[in-house]
């Protein structure tokens, strides 16, 4: 049996924010059991933790169809899975985006990740993207990256997923806020890898944050996913580093009932 527990990250409630599973290992899995986990849970993402003799943690994220290199929402949650178990941060997490760090301050959870800067869309990338009434801003690693005019055009937009899916493994689009205590709002799509919509992405804001960071010249930005669970984070960006602040809410915690050798 294996502990886990959903938590809702970038949330100060239960069922806000993004929820993801966190699986605790005491050994590694054969690699289909992992993704069999992931397809099980049908979460965006699915974290799988394991303790390290020199006290750092093996993480790992998977998608129901994929493994990917960054979750930002699914290792908030294992910082807040972690803190409950009891175990002190910081906590250092061994990723195949290399060194990741959480801290707690102040009852938030900072993670400490790599920015993802943007760069230039293929020719046929851009052109759908003006079809769709999309102004191109780049790629922010596989990720298609585009501006909309206002708050109200990213909420209303109605996605073509069998088009995005065929056009990048993701699309995202950003906008100013129109509350002013936001700096700017975002919606993530992910057809291609199994997420129809994102409710709220940390990965994402590597890239937002230092793009709107450099337009709006500042170094700490408020944010909003407006995904219809909507969450909240805070962006401070230092250079070639990003930092995500959120809070976390546990709202199951369990076990999982399976041979880990299947």
């Amino acid at each position: 049996m294996l502990d886990m527990a959903i938590v809702d990250a970038f949330a100060d409630r239960p069922f806000g924010g993004n929820p993801a599973a966190v699986v605790w290992l005491t050994e590694p899995l054969p690699a289909a059991t992992y993704q069999a986990i992931a397809a099980e849970m049908n979460l965006s993402e699915t974290a799988f933790v394991r303790s390290q003799p020199d006290g750092t943690y093996e993480l790992r994220w998977f998608t129901p169809t994929q493994e990917v290199d960054l979750c930002g929402h699914a290792t908030l949650a294992t910082a807040g899975f972690l803190q409950e178990r009891g175990l002190t941060p910081p906590y250092v997490f061994q990723t195949r985006s290399g060194r990741l760090t959480a801290i707690s301050v102040n009852h938030q959870i900072c993670l400490d990740l790599p920015a993802v800067p943007l760069t230039p869309c293929a020719a046929a990338t851009a052109a759908a993207l003006h079809a769709w009434a999309i102004e191109p801003l780049g790629m922010a690693g596989p990720y298609a990256v585009g501006w909309v005019p206002d708050e109200t055009a990213v909420v209303n937009f109605q996605p073509d997923l069998a088009a995005i899916a065929a056009l990048a493994p993701a699309l995202v689009i950003t906008a100013p806020a129109q509350d002013p205590a936001t700096d700017f709002v975002s919606r993530f799509f992910a057809p291609a890898i199994g997420i129809p919509e994102d409710p709220v992405t940390g990965s994402a804001h590597c890239s937002l944050g230092p793009y709107w960071g450099d337009r709006l010249g500042k170094t700490t930005l408020h944010a909003r996913q407006c995904s219809p669970r909507g969450g909240q984070l805070t962006v401070t960006c230092r250079g070639d580093r990003v930092e995500l602040w959120g809070t976390t809410t546990t709202v199951l915690t369990g076990r999982l009932h399976i041979f880990t050798k299947i």
